[in-house]
């Protein structure tokens, strides 16, 4: 098991590399030539700027049972293709029961937008220590669930 991390403007990155430490899991942090990261734990890999080359590297990457931390539905739906687990930094899981109906809603967004002509939003709304109690609560619960899984499997 291995985490990727589409990390471009991901505001839980501490979180997951304090995470994956303290469990023995090695992390890939993927961001693009205007977002280059560095890290004292996870493997950073640069990829070249371009429309969604972080994402479809990401999914290259990604395998069965690997954990992908994304804000973007998309990527989550072709990870999960893969058999990967997918988690928003919310801290919310995409599944394959949820994922289809939150493609649609995104889908019907961007269509009501355009229609429209109001293509300015508002940004998200400031970032909480809440927030980041949040994701850490679920992810550790997911990857609890997943070594569970390869425990179970190992006997």
């Amino acid at each position: 098991m291995r985490i990727y991390v589409d990390a471009d403007a991901c505001p839980v990155i501490s979180i997951v590399e304090q995470v994956a430490e303290k469990n023995n899991i090695a992390v890939t942090l993927l961001c693009d030539t205007n977002h280059v990261l560095d890290s004292d734990y996870s493997e950073v890999k640069v990829i070249g700027a371009g429309a969604d080359a972080v994402d479809f590297a990401l999914v290259n990457l990604c395998r069965r049972n690997d954990i992908v931390v994304t804000q973007d539905y998309g990527v989550a739906a072709m990870a999960l293709g893969k058999g990967a687990y997918a988690i928003h930094q919310s801290g919310k899981w995409y599944t394959d029961e949820n994922i289809d109906q939150m493609l649609m809603e995104r889908h019907l967004g961007n269509k009501t937008r355009r229609a429209s002509g109001k293509n300015h939003l508002k940004g998200p709304k400031k970032r909480t220590e809440e927030d980041d109690v949040r994701f850490q609560k679920s992810f550790e619960r997911l990857i609890m669930m997943k070594q569970d899984q390869i425990d179970v499997c190992k006997k």
